[in-house]
């Protein structure tokens, strides 16, 4: 029997990316997977996490297919960077409804079915800018910061109650995001778009850019792992 068999994962921002890599690895474990987007798509749900009534929908309708939700993983996210004197309440605000607040809206909608059943996985999708601080991302840092945070005090509200709730922290990785930055690298210098990546390479422990896939193969172990292994955990890939 696969490892996730009769298990039902929601999973946030599936439409690319991350997202994506995580809904196919669960459903390879033998997971339902609910996969939702801003965007609707083929077998995508349209749900924007900034709104608590669109996550309470889509939510009660993957129940109806599924049943109950067993995994959550709150990757939907956005970035952007600016000066902080230049960072304006709109792009806070920005940042922090989607990377902060569709988290919180997700997790306190499916959190106390897990903990009446004694089971659940809530693995929150942050980064390393959320561990340390960076330059002109003042707003994402903030917001990344906030969901460890999140994580960190969940954590210790379920502890010895198996549900897990834990967060991965990915340095740059090999998404449409990522590629956005080195745009806006080869239009405000001289670098090339190689030069560029290199640079955003060299920052990361192993010098390379972080495949989805190594995510999603960090979610699977989580998922499948005893909760006392990983409950308040914060991973850093490349660790």
């Amino acid at each position: 029997m696969s490892p996730l068999s009769g298990r039902h994962a929601f999973v946030t921002g599936a439409s690319r990316g991350i997202g994506a890599a995580i809904a196919e690895h669960l459903a390879q474990a033998g997971a339902a997977v609910t996969k939702v987007s801003l965007h609707a798509g083929a077998d995508i749900a349209a749900c924007d996490v900034r709104s608590a009534e669109q996550i309470d929908r889509a939510v009660r309708e993957a129940e109806l297919r599924h049943g109950p939700i067993d995994i959550l993983v709150n990757n939907a996210g956005i970035a952007g960077s600016a000066p902080f004197v230049r960072t304006d309440t709109a792009m806070m605000e920005r940042m922090l409804d989607t990377n902060f607040k569709g988290p919180w809206y997700c997790s306190q909608r499916v959190l106390p079915g897990m903990l009446s059943r004694q089971w659940g996985k809530i693995i929150n999708i942050a980064s390393v800018a959320g561990l340390d601080g960076h330059a002109y991302i003042s707003a994402y840092c903030s917001s990344k910061h906030a969901l460890v945070g999140l994580t960190r005090a969940l954590a210790a509200e379920v502890k010895d109650r198996n549900v897990t709730i834990s967060a991965i922290c990915p340095g740059y990785t090999q998404t449409d995001m990522l590629d956005e930055s080195i745009g806006n690298i080869v239009r405000q210098t001289a670098l090339s778009a190689d030069q560029a990546r290199a640079v955003l390479a060299s920052t990361n422990a192993d010098g390379r850019i972080v495949s989805p896939v190594d995510i999603a193969s960090a979610v699977i172990d989580i998922c499948i792992s005893p909760s006392e292994r990983f409950n308040g955990q914060i991973i850093s890939i490349p660790n």
